[in-house]
């Protein structure tokens, strides 16, 4: 008889291990749908936040259950003496879960914190040189991303990104794309895709502009992408995300091959809330 029930038991714990995501998606899906943000949390998002005020109603609901979720699963630290409120939480949520609104939750798999500054901060860096040589120094960021789940943001450049949503710089937007970015274990500007034969194709559309970006900037030539996502693969990504949502038409009108290529990824047209 206790053989039986051991036997029961490992089996109700073999199954649950590896149905646990599935049983935790079946649990979120029960409690947040159905639920939308409060009047007041409404109110403050359709103040700030221009793209959720040109939403369609289907698209602002899903978004509201993601927010919900996301301050529910996701902590948020103040620091240099900021004191992080729920309407600041609000902000950061909401920009975050626009990148993933047709996404399954888990939305974003490996965040655990997010880090508030009131602006722009100093961060510690080390570079070794061609010799060798280590050297350290300070610079001044306005955000980072963290592959251990850990996000740091300057409030004032978030709300920045909202103020401006026709500019194509949007820092939320930037460094959480880091994070669908590193969703693979690598920071490569590869994001997981749904297939193995998508990567192929993504492969030959984003180096074709990444480097497409190089040339116009060694020429002089203008590029509807800033510049800065001539870095790295990695900051090409978070860059074209940034122009994707906030300069749909015009990344379309220039290389609509690379906006098909983001389009199939975020499955959302950015263009429908302009």
């Amino acid at each position: 008889m206790i053989n039986i029930f051991l036997t029961i038991t490992l089996i109700i714990f073999v199954v649950t291990y590896w149905q646990w995501n599935k049983i935790k998606t079946h649990f979120w899906h029960k409690k947040y749908m159905g639920r939308t943000l409060s009047k007041s949390q409404k109110k403050l998002l359709l103040k700030v936040m221009p793209i959720y005020k040109n939403m369609i109603d289907a698209d602002r609901t899903k978004l509201e259950q993601h927010i919900l979720w996301f301050l529910d699963n996701i902590s948020f630290l103040g620091r240099d003496g900021l004191k992080v409120n729920a309407g600041m939480r609000l902000v950061v949520a909401a920009n975050a879960c626009l990148l993933v609104l047709n996404k399954p939750w888990p939305i974003y798999q490996n965040v655990k914190q997010v880090l508030l500054y009131p602006s722009a901060y100093y961060a510690k860096e080390n570079k070794k040189d061609g010799a060798g040589l280590v050297s350290f120094h300070e610079t001044v960021r306005q955000g980072e991303s963290w592959p251990g789940g850990t996000l740091v943001l300057s409030w004032h450049d978030v709300l920045e990104g909202n103020r401006l949503p026709e500019d194509g710089h949007n820092l939320v937007f930037h460094e959480f794309a880091h994070q669908l970015d590193q969703q693979t274990g690598l920071t490569s500007g590869t994001p997981q895709l749904k297939t193995s034969g998508l990567y192929k194709q993504w492969a030959q559309v984003f180096n074709r502009a990444f480097n497409q970006l190089k040339t116009h900037l060694a020429y002089g030539m203008p590029n509807v992408i800033h510049q800065y996502g001539a870095t790295n693969e990695a900051e090409f990504f978070a860059v074209l995300t940034e122009t994707f949502i906030e300069k749909p038409s015009q990344l379309q009108k220039q290389d609509p091959e690379l906006y098909q290529l983001m389009l199939n990824y975020y499955e959302f047209d950015p263009r429908q809330w302009v």
